[in-house]
Parts: C-alpha cells; structure tokens; sequence
C-alpha cells in the first residue's frame, strides 16, 4: 500500500484543498479506503485525521471497506417498491448470501440498496456494476446473477 500511496501522492502538492481528490485517487489505486491510508492522506495534506475521516464517511462515493468485483445496486425507490423489489432483494441476498451494504467472502460481489437509478419505466430494476437489468421477478434475477458467474456455495436458488 506504501508504494500506492507514493504514486498517488507524486501527483499532487499537500495542499488542504486537494484532500477530496487525493482520496479519490486513493480509493482509485486500493479498492477502498483502509484507516493506514487516511492517515497518509492526513499527514500529506496537512489536516487532522478526524478531517479526513469525516470527509470519507460523508460522501456516499467513498467506501471504508473492500467491495466486490461486482457491484449489485438494487433500486427501493417507489415505483421499484410497488413492483415487487422486496422479493428482488430477498432473491439477491439469498443467492449471494449476504445482507445490505455486505461483500461476498470471495470477493465477488457487493450488494446495495439505493434510492432510485432512475429507470422507473423498468421497476423493479438493479444494476450490476454498469448494466442495467429491469423489470425483474426473482426467477429473472437468479437467472441473471448466475450469468455473472457462481453463486457462493450454499446460495439459496
């Protein structure tokens, strides 16, 4: 991570105002954003820790713990909800076995529930990393999972 860190940090001054964009390039090298390397970003940029702290857990974007290779964001907006996004979220967290906000033990995927995606037409709608999939059921959704390869061992089907 040190060396990461080095190569982040080579393209910037440490200055105060470059603490959102050093993040984000952290975050960009390493998958997320360990307590080692806000520290690091505190000691470059010159502010306290809790600054850098209370910056990550601000803004949605950034995230404190390793995430999965896939990322499954399922939509609980209204029009979702009324279609039927309750037992989308049961199929998803059944096969991948995993709650709200939780990874895979193997890495592979990260599961999050979101507002809205703004694909109302399609509710209930997920996304998986950039592609969209709509008007979902649980068959659809178990179906469309597995093309993205093995469900963890002992996933519900």
């Amino acid at each position: 991570m040190e060396e990461q860190l080095k190569n982040v940090f080579a393209s910037y001054n440490g200055e105060k105002n470059e603490l959102i964009p050093v993040l984000q390039d952290v975050q960009e090298k390493i998958g997320y954003l360990p307590d080692e390397a806000m520290c690091a970003v505190a000691r470059f940029v010159r502010v306290p820790e809790s600054k850098v702290f209370g910056v990550a857990t601000f803004y949605a974007r950034f995230h404190l713990k390793p995430r999965g290779k896939h990322i499954v964001r399922l939509c609980c907006g209204t029009a979702c909800h009324v279609r039927g996004a309750s037992k989308v979220a049961d199929k998803v967290k059944g096969l991948l076995k995993i709650s709200v906000g939780e990874t895979t033990p193997d890495m592979k995927y990260t599961y999050e529930e979101v507002a809205c995606i703004g694909a109302c037409g399609l509710a209930p709608v997920m996304t998986i990393d950039a592609k969209t999939f709509g008007k979902l059921d649980p068959d659809k959704t178990k179906k469309i999972i597995e093309a993205f390869g093995e469900t963890p061992e002992g996933g519900q089907s």
